[in-house]
């Protein structure tokens, strides 16, 4: 039986005229838009701070910089946790998003111990119809920042089920 088949593939012809080709101009464009606001600090690399392909948001991750000094804010990884979420709801706005329209979140951590902490303020921004989301330690940040988070979001309408 497995002679058969491997005879059957064997006699087809798949030489490169014959192989089914997919026509690229009958399929619509995805756009993409690069997504940047000076209401938020800007990226500290070569990256946007967000991506908005289609309706799908892509934000780049976020640390506790304040956006007038661009330095990390004081008061550690509360503060900075709080920060950097009130940036990304900066960049939510700018791309016609917000908090409850978010799907995925990724958190990293320069110290597992602060996962309590953070929770208690992710919990302030993501209210309800809480997003999925990993959570990881890592052993350096940007900046020497205590946590940094990034998001995956919806931008438009979301409806719900």
């Amino acid at each position: 039986m497995g002679a058969a088949i491997l005879h059957c593939a064997y006699s087809m012809d798949l030489s490169p005229s014959k192989k089914p080709k997919l026509e690229m101009s009958k399929m619509s464009a995805v756009i993409r838009k690069i997504i940047s606001t000076t209401k938020a600090p800007g990226a500290v690399g070569p990256y946007s701070q967000a991506v908005l392909a289609d309706r799908t948001l892509y934000i780049s991750g976020q640390i506790g910089l304040d956006v007038t000094t661009g330095s990390i804010v004081s008061g550690g990884v509360v503060a900075e946790a709080e920060q950097a979420l009130k940036n990304m709801g900066i960049i939510l706005e700018e791309a016609g998003s917000s908090y409850d329209k978010v799907v995925k979140t990724t958190v990293l951590l320069d110290d597992m111990s602060n996962y309590g902490a953070v929770n208690e303020v992710y919990v302030k921004f993501f209210k309800s119809k809480l997003p999925a989301r990993a959570a990881y330690a890592a052993a350096a940040l940007p900046k020497g920042a205590k946590v940094e988070i990034e998001a995956i979001a919806i931008a438009g309408e979301v409806k719900d089920e």
